[in-house]
């Protein structure tokens, strides 16, 4: 008795709205719509939602920036809105912090910089909720979330059990995670545990541009606060905010291709950019590949590619995603047919 009492009282402050647009829930800023929607702001909440919809199809939506919708949602959209972070556990070296799902990540970001909370710094800027960095394993300039994850709460769809995920269950690779394979569409994550660093930073400016910005702000012994805002000024100049220009950030992955096949390659193409990432491994900047075919600025109607980024697919203005989808299908045959590599999408095409 208690319980239903619990979740009707959790239901009766939700409102469910049908066929409700999904403009302003995607960063590529493509109107779709969504079946039915509802917007949860508790677990209580959530627990409630998905035992009162059981039978009901359901699309689990967080900030809605890795995705691409070519159609509307013929299904109940959740949109998971958990608010809150806070520190669980600390040492003299380590501090773990949690951070629900909801949260947007750059302002996560922020504050444990603000904090002097080491190791998210080099993803500052990175769009969308703290929620799905674990699905993608998202990264940038030389960290990924596999560097500092600790845990993440889940809950089962179908038995609305909480789980939690460990470091190892995650299967982290490349882009990957247990959530884009085996456990795919099982489990919502409610709430991402980091283990960051208190002292002796690990700060990391292996990758060039951000040395040559700090270069240019004659910063000798960077701060994280430094290498953020180094970041931040990096992505600033090469991406475009999606406020004001539908994106999705990097729409391709990096192609990882065996050094034997890459030898090949390289000898027809010898000024291929690579990095080696094993011994039998190498990857291939995807954004140099599609500069190289000649799409960087490139433009098909409202769809396009953006001037400063080749990686970036962008909506200016009124592009639907089966347009977008079409640009990026084309751009993957004419790197196959050119160079013989195919690229992968990193966004999540709906």
């Amino acid at each position: 008795m208690n319980h239903e009492f619990n979740l009707k009282k959790a239901l009766s402050f939700m409102e469910i709205q049908n066929d409700f647009s999904l403009k302003n829930y995607n960063t590529f800023g493509i109107e779709a719509k969504a079946k039915r929607f509802i917007a949860v702001h508790t677990i209580a909440e959530l627990t409630a939602v998905l035992e009162q919809n059981k039978s009901d199809k359901k699309f689990i939506l967080g900030g809605g920036s890795n995705m691409l919708l070519t159609k509307d949602i013929d299904a109940m959209v959740i949109h998971i809105d958990l608010k809150g972070k806070k520190i669980i556990s600390e040492n003299e070296d380590h501090v773990w912090v949690e951070s629900q799902a909801g949260e947007n990540w750059h302002e996560f970001v922020l504050w444990t910089i603000d904090q002097d909370f080491g190791g998210l710094e080099n993803m500052s800027l990175i769009p969308g909720n703290v929620g799905t960095t674990p699905v993608q394993n998202i990264g940038a300039y030389g960290t990924e979330i596999k560097d500092t994850f600790d845990s993440c709460n889940a809950i089962g769809i179908e038995n609305l059990k909480s789980r939690k995920f460990t470091k190892e269950d995650c299967r982290f690779g490349y882009r990957e995670s247990i959530f884009k394979n085996e456990v795919k569409n099982q489990y919502i994550i409610t709430s991402v545990v980091f283990k960051l660093t208190k002292r002796n930073h690990k700060i990391n400016t292996s990758y060039g541009d951000i040395l040559a910005e700090l270069e240019k702000n004659k910063i000798k012994e960077p701060s994280l606060k430094d290498v953020s805002n180094a970041v931040i000024a990096i992505r600033q100049s090469k991406l475009p905010d999606p406020k004001e220009l539908g994106n999705s950030g990097s729409f391709f992955k990096n192609p990882i291709l065996l050094k034997t096949d890459f030898e090949k390659i390289h000898h027809q193409f010898p000024e291929m950019k690579y990095y080696e990432v094993s011994e039998t491994e190498v990857k291939v900047p995807a954004g140099w590949l599609i500069e190289q075919a000649g799409f960087k600025g490139k433009r098909f109607g409202d769809a396009g590619i953006h001037k400063n980024q080749a990686l970036v697919l962008v909506n200016y203005g009124h592009a639907t995603g089966q347009e977008i989808l079409e640009v990026s299908k084309n751009i993957q045959k004419t790197i196959f047919d050119t160079f013989g590599i195919h690229i992968e999408a990193e966004v999540n095409v709906i």
